[in-house]
């Protein structure tokens, strides 16, 4: 999910220039059902961007805002 969030921005897995995780954390999937968290607690931050994990009721994806003021507002996150 980290890779389709950071596509969405115009990046890659190899953009972060931070990451919290583990290569073994990297490879887990997240449950983007109404199941359980699956996913570590993490922060990835590239250039532009800063990543991290949302659930609500379960299902998980990958946040994100900008790294720096860019004028834009953040919408709410979580459902």
């Amino acid at each position: 999910m980290l890779e389709d969030a950071m596509n969405c921005h115009g990046e890659t897995l190899t953009d972060p220039e931070a990451n919290t995780m583990t290569e073994d954390d990297m490879v887990k999937e997240f449950d983007s059902g109404f199941g359980g968290i699956e996913g570590v607690p993490f922060t990835a931050w590239s250039v532009n961007t800063a990543y991290f994990p949302i659930c609500y009721d379960g299902a998980e994806w990958v946040g994100s805002v900008a790294r720096h003021p860019d004028g834009k507002p953040s919408p709410h996150q979580g459902g």
